[in-house]
């Protein structure tokens, strides 16, 4: 990838976290949020130049083990990407994250066989949810907290529990703030 878009991509994560893309807010949001700190190394290792991406591959790494985040750089990740609370997190690297998508702390997405999940635009998923398998999560969907996702969740749902159940279709995308607009 290179550093034009990658900047688009920490910009879009920055408007998640602020609804500002202002410099200030993003020394802040660095300085403060480990999530937002972890996503902005995340999307620098992404680069193409050899180099570039050793020096920040090892800063990721780094900070993996000190904020208990596991997201692979080769994770394909949308635009707007938010790390609620930013607690520890395991995402396998088969996983595939849609625009606007917020992941809660103790968040689990992995798989025993093969590719793990997709999750469409605008998904929030609650904390210390599981998502196992190659399930699909449709656009505007909320994942409750506690919740063990083994089934496809279709869109504008939301669904809990352990296994998660779809409640209704009333509030499609509710939790996600400061949708960024491609």
């Amino acid at each position: 990838m290179k550093l034009k878009q990658i900047i688009e991509y920490i910009k879009s994560d920055l408007y998640r976290y602020t609804a500002s893309y202002s410099l200030k807010s993003f020394i802040v949001q660095y300085m403060i949020n480990r999530g937002f700190n972890y996503c902005v190394w995340l999307r620098l290792s992404q680069h193409h130049n050899r180099f570039f991406h050793k020096i920040c591959f090892i800063v990721l790494n780094v900070k993996r083990i000190k904020y208990r985040i596991d997201i692979s750089h080769k994770t394909k990740i949308g635009y707007g990407f938010y790390l609620g609370h930013s607690g520890p997190l395991v995402i396998n690297p088969t996983t595939i994250i849609g625009n606007n998508v917020n992941l809660s702390q103790y968040t689990s997405i992995g798989a025993n066989n093969g590719n793990a999940a997709v999750i469409g635009d605008n998904v929030y998923i609650g904390p210390n949810v599981c998502i196992i398998e190659n399930v699909k999560i449709g656009k505007n969907s909320t994942i409750g907290a506690g919740s063990v996702v083994t089934k496809d969740i279709p869109e504008n749902a939301t669904a809990v529990g352990n296994y998660a159940k779809v409640l209704n279709y009333k509030n499609p995308g509710e939790y996600i703030k400061n949708k960024f607009v491609i």
